[in-house]
């Protein structure tokens, strides 16, 4: 399928007014306040991002200043000295979600969302990946395309090819990406989203043959994460990142085109109450999780206030609203994916306070075997983490096979 320039990038639309719940840039004629940071030494180091000042701010306050200049997410990364490989890298990713945003708004995507036929998809692959649909495969064109024009990755592992893709030999990053999360949403207009993980290459490793390299450099530990982030396709366009150093949020300013800092130094509230799980299945789970959600909806737990379940079906949107409220996100059985998926995710949950796990291990401790290992998958609060984790039997094995 080919698609012109203006289906993927349309002509910007004028600004909106802003909402109840994001504060209106400062007029553009007043200067940026200079953040003086220490420079980062080589590639590996860690990216400190600057927080906006802010009089009287307390440290757990994670919006931007209304006072503040709105730094990109490219200036932010400047000022922070961050390595230029990275700095390169994370423009050709913004870029390629920028041109996924246009492609999930755009007139006629509803067709691109529906998977293939069975004769013609093939079903499930035989790597365990799920049947392909036609925006899936779009996404993940734009962003290999993006990720081999930085010039900055040796091997990208996808949620859309069964094995990893070598791009060159001397690039020092490896990317692991879900391009398009929750394409079968896009039909009645739910948010979807991009996942992304960044690795150093495992240069010990380059005398190996290709094939052999690209799989051991992609199924790296969680814990060996250079930095993470996911773009969240909704009525805002939203950029959230981890370098190692607390957990990002950028906004996608359509009057520019730039993503702006909205979110600095993200933080998952200890307890929420909210919990995110499809419980339609709640008569195929184990008997601890039925008892904790039982327990956390009377308003019996640790908590005393009643939990309420929200559910988008969409694990990007789940998260983000996670991240923001607290609570737990979760699907209890082995369906979510380790590298691409469950590792980001965790990494960034983590970067904010919260915890990611299996219901039984911290998912970034958990060493890969295959490149589309499938896991259970709870993100959220550290509070209410623990609290779930108590109950012991929170794995569901039960899985009968869902078409919905």
């Amino acid at each position: 399928m080919t698609l012109s320039p203006h289906t993927l990038c349309p002509p910007l639309l004028p600004p909106l007014p802003p909402s109840s719940n994001r504060r209106p840039p400062p007029p553009r004629s007043r200067p940026c306040p200079r953040i003086l940071l220490p420079a980062l030494a080589g590639r590996r180091s860690r990216v400190l991002l600057a927080r906006p000042p802010r009089a009287g701010a307390g440290a757990g306050d994670g919006m931007a200043s209304q006072d503040a200049h709105y730094p990109t997410l490219l200036e932010h990364m400047g000022r922070a000295g961050a390595p230029a490989d990275l700095a390169v890298l994370i423009a050709h990713i913004q870029a390629a979600c920028k041109r996924i945003a246009a492609l999930v708004a755009s007139p006629g995507n509803a067709d691109l969302s529906r998977a293939k036929p069975a004769a013609a998809a093939g079903g499930a692959s035989a790597a365990g990946r799920d049947a392909p649909k036609p925006l899936d495969e779009l996404s993940n064109e734009i962003i290999l395309s993006s990720l081999q024009s930085s010039g900055k990755v040796a091997v990208v592992a996808s949620e859309e090819n069964d094995h990893p893709v070598w791009m060159c030999d001397d690039g020092p990053y490896v990317v692991v990406t879900d391009p398009l999360d929750g394409s079968r949403n896009i039909e009645v207009s739910i948010p979807t989203g991009t996942i992304f993980g960044i690795y150093d290459r495992l240069v010990e490793l380059d005398h190996l043959p290709v094939e052999e390299k690209a799989q051991l450099n992609s199924l790296q530990s969680g814990s060996r994460l250079v930095a993470a982030g996911y773009v969240l396709y909704s009525s805002a366009t939203i950029f959230c990142i981890s370098f190692g150093e607390g957990t990002h949020g950028f906004t996608l300013d359509r009057s520019t085109g730039e993503f702006v800092l909205t979110y600095p130094f993200m933080q998952i509230p200890p307890r929420g109450q909210i919990y995110s799980v499809n419980d339609a299945r709640y008569f195929d789970w184990p008997e601890g999780l039925k008892k904790y959600i039982d327990t956390i909806r009377q308003g019996k737990g640790q908590n005393p206030k009643k939990y309420s379940a929200r559910y988008v079906c969409s694990l990007v949107a789940d998260f983000h609203r996670t991240v923001i409220y607290g609570g737990v996100a979760m699907n209890p059985r082995d369906h979510l994916r380790l590298v691409y998926e469950a590792n980001p995710l965790s990494f960034l949950a983590e970067q904010a306070g919260g915890r990611g796990s299996d219901g039984k291990t911290r998912i970034l401790s958990i060493q890969p075997v295959k490149l589309h290992q499938r896991l259970p998958l709870f993100l959220g609060s550290m509070e209410d983490m623990l609290e779930l984790e108590s109950y012991g039997d929170v794995q569901q094995k039960v899985n009968p096979g869902y078409d919905v």
